[in-house]
């Protein structure tokens, strides 16, 4: 008996072995830069001024994206996609292609798009926008595309002194990538504005992005927009990034929207996303300008505020993680335990989304000795300790998909792929002697646990 997942890669397979629904049907926009892909695995490219003049819709629907709808179409496969083609080709695993095509915004739209031309517009079920990249954090694997205060160091001091010149501006000027700049006009905004109207009601996901998207003028433009329009999407699935480290009012300007939002029906669901790797003066120092207590304390306040919403927490774990996610795995148990209710729109009041840091390298877990990656596997292991008895709302322990998450890391951790570990150890500790210099740190008084691979490195 064929699962549903087979039968997804049948029906794309009768139109082409390259066939992709996601490259109608999702998007991601980054407007302070004027970059454009679909889905998240090809490159972003420019998208043309020129073409935004006649067609907002283009912000998605690009030359270049409409020849790579013509090559599926017609039975190739896009060279651009080849993070599905690699999964394919290497095993009998389901790649991406066919699990998006599989989601709730893209199958529905199966016989609509193959009937399409395809120079046609379309506009996407599942859209990720960032306005801006105004940000009050330096996270350390971060860059100066997403963050403003990161723009402003590198444009003080450089890039660092890793041998690559890790965030040094030239790449991003030759890529054509560097940001607009928050106070100055952007046309990929405002033909944003011009589109939105259409765009809104053929929306099943909309997630803003950033940047910090609570210190966008932007966000708040769509929250009143949906707060107050006479004809509500109420399909939409609206979902917000917040760093959770705005001043305080701006936090309870998000609730106050948001209970205007839910309680009036106006959206299916509300979620909120935002991001902690480790756990204390650990996570402060991976994710520079965070005050951990402050971020708890605003966790909180959400969901005693908010009952129906649910926080994803977003660990984007590294090398600078292996020390404190346990206690970072208790915490969000002991939130998922104080908060629970069963009118969430999801199950758990809170939610912990592990996925592995690749770029950049020396910020990898493959750096860290063997004994410090069983940590690893030992976080699985609590994990699993903490688990809910069936993914419903009954109960409020870790899903196994939060658990299987965690376990994937250790299997990442120990696998051989070729990975430089002595180079990537070298430009670990230029990083962090770097980082102490430029932003008034100390890694070894935070990371005593570092120690012994630190003074290796040095004296080598």
């Amino acid at each position: 008996m064929q699962t549903s997942n087979e039968l997804v890669k049948k029906k794309l397979n009768s139109v082409g072995c390259g066939m992709c629904l996601a490259k109608w049907t999702q998007v991601t926009m980054h407007l302070h830069n004027g970059m454009t892909h679909s889905c998240h695995h090809p490159t972003p490219h420019k998208i043309p001024l020129s073409e935004i003049k006649t067609n907002p819709s283009a912000l998605h629907n690009t030359k270049h994206k409409k020849f790579r709808r013509k090559e599926m179409l017609e039975g190739k496969k896009p060279a651009e996609c080849d993070y599905c083609w690699n999964v394919e080709k290497a095993s009998n695993s389901f790649s991406d292609r066919v699990f998006k095509s599989a989601e709730p915004w893209s199958l529905p739209h199966y016989d609509e798009i193959i009937g399409l031309d395809w120079r046609a517009n379309y506009n996407p079920k599942y859209v990720e926008v960032s306005f801006s990249n105004t940000c009050n954090f330096k996270c350390s694997y971060c860059s100066p595309m997403f963050s403003s205060k990161w723009m402003e160091e590198v444009e003080k001091f450089g890039g660092y002194p890793t041998s690559t010149k890790f965030n040094e501006l030239d790449w991003f000027k030759e890529s054509d990538k560097i940001p607009y700049k928050h106070s100055d006009e952007n046309p990929y905004v405002e033909s944003f504005w011009n589109w939105w109207p259409e765009l809104y009601n053929d929306l099943h996901t909309f997630r803003i992005t950033g940047g910090e998207p609570l210190l966008s003028k932007d966000t708040w433009k769509i929250l009143e927009f949906i707060s107050t329009t006479e004809t509500p999407n109420k399909k939409l699935n609206l979902s917000i990034n917040t760093n959770l480290g705005v001043p305080k009012q701006l936090i309870e300007k998000l609730v106050s929207y948001a209970k205007t939002i839910i309680d009036e029906g106006r959206v299916n669901e509300l979620i909120i996303f935002t991001s902690c790797e480790s756990y204390g003066s650990q996570a402060e120092y991976i994710r520079n300008g965070l005050d951990y207590n402050l971020f708890i304390e605003n966790i909180e306040y959400i969901l005693s505020e908010l009952p129906k919403v649910t926080i994803n927490v977003m660990a984007t774990f590294n090398a600078l993680s292996i020390f404190g996610y346990g206690e970072l795995i208790d915490k969000v148990f002991e939130l998922k335990k104080k908060y629970h209710n069963t009118e969430r729109y999801w199950v758990s009041a809170v939610q912990l989304d592990t996925s592995y840091l690749r770029w950049p390298e020396h910020q990898s877990i493959k750096i860290v000795d063997r004994e410090h990656k069983d940590l690893i596997l030992s976080y699985a292991k609590k994990a699993f300790y903490y688990a809910m008895e069936s993914n419903n709302h009954e109960y409020y322990g870790f899903s196994d998909v939060e658990v299987q998450k965690i376990k994937r890391l250790y299997d990442y951790a120990i696998s051989e792929d070729g990975f430089d570990v002595e180079k990537n150890r070298l430009d670990f500790v230029k990083f962090v002697d770097e980082h102490d210099i430029r932003r008034n740190t100390n890694f070894l008084e935070t990371f005593p646990e570092f120690k012994n691979l630190y003074d290796n490195v040095k004296n080598k």
